[in-house]
């Protein structure tokens, strides 16, 4: 990576939101390693707080958690903010229901568990840079 790409994922914050620790470290360790600085919420009413009082670049949700759901937390973000934050959904979830509303409240990527981290990486790179 060169020293420009590393200053140019150094502006950037990503918020996680999931109940699962394991996944969570997982994901962390690999948006670190890229430059990204990471905040981590462990269920959906806690990565609401962090994205209104951190403004993220991009949040990664999981669908089902406790306290708050991944879509609850969507539709929150989508009504208070005038400029969409991104959004990649994660889920063990297969239904194409689901798919199609979080599609439909406007999430910018959606990625199915297990997924490999280049996935999550690629998305990442895309979306935000």
């Amino acid at each position: 990576m060169s020293e420009q790409e590393a200053k140019k994922a150094e502006d950037k914050t990503i918020l996680l939101v999931d109940d699962d620790s394991e996944i969570v470290e997982t994901m962390r360790f690999a948006l670190e390693s890229k430059g990204y600085r990471v905040l981590v919420a462990r269920d959906g009413n806690q990565g609401l707080a962090l994205a209104e009082r951190d403004d993220p670049d991009l949040i990664v949700l999981d669908m089902m958690m406790p306290k708050r759901s991944g879509f609850l937390v969507l539709e929150k973000l989508r009504q208070t903010h005038k400029i969409p934050t991104k959004v990649i959904m994660v889920t063990g979830n297969e239904g194409n229901r689901h798919k199609a509303y979080a599609e439909m409240l406007g999430v910018d990527d959606y990625i199915r568990k297990p997924f490999a981290m280049d996935r999550l990486l690629g998305a990442v790179a895309k979306l935000i840079g």
